[in-house]
């Protein structure tokens, strides 16, 4: 016996708020991890601590994710791909002023995102089971980043020197970054992303 059309079409029309309601419950343990990692660090940063957090409970953030290691990763990725799409609409138009864009890509490290990605790599150093999965998340962000970067710049690195410059822009926002976690500084860094933006000025023209 095969269902009707009427009772597949009302199975369909229940399937899809359930959907919706999974991806939200998603978000909603996804946001919570990065924000525990980032307040706590990975010793206090629990499955339990995140589902509390996220209003849901450890079944389901479970159901999610089967393991610590799983949500804690898949967090940090999650973020950083929304902060690409975030700065990629910041400039949609293609290459911007090259301070703007520094200041931007700066603004990339020195956030809760870069604070829950430092506890997870404190944590990988220590942690052999996570390690290779944050080393793979590590190395994927950093080539998208990075594309992200060029574009942005219209920089051509087919000239020598240019991929250097670009990826030492990076290193130095990453560097930024550590600095703004035990002490504001944006003083500092405006006088750094000013400098940095007179260097591409001169490199990539």
């Amino acid at each position: 016996m095969t269902d009707s059309p009427t009772a597949a079409t009302a199975a369909q029309a229940a399937t899809g708020p359930k959907q919706a309601r999974s991806r939200v419950t998603r978000r909603h343990l996804l946001e919570a991890a990065v924000s525990c990692l980032a307040e706590h660090g990975w010793a206090g940063s629990t499955v339990s601590a995140v589902a509390e957090r996220a209003g849901v409970s450890r079944g389901a953030a479970q159901h999610h994710f089967p393991t610590r290691e799983d949500l804690f990763t898949a967090a940090v990725e999650y973020v950083a791909e929304e902060r690409s799409t975030a700065l990629r609409d910041l400039f949609h138009a293609g290459p911007a002023a090259r301070p703007a864009v520094v200041e931007a890509l700066v603004d990339l490290y020195t956030g809760a995102l870069f604070r829950a990605a430092l506890q997870l790599w404190v944590a990988a150093s220590n942690e052999d089971q996570l390690r290779p999965r944050v080393t793979e998340l590590e190395a994927r962000v950093g080539r998208e980043t990075h594309r992200i970067a060029v574009e942005l710049l219209g920089a051509d690195e087919s000239v020598p020197g240019v991929r250097e410059t670009v990826q030492g822009l990076l290193d130095m926002a990453r560097g930024l970054g550590l600095a703004n976690v035990l002490t504001d500084d944006a003083a500092r860094r405006a006088r750094v992303v000013a400098q940095w933006s007179r260097i591409l000025d001169t490199t990539l023209s």
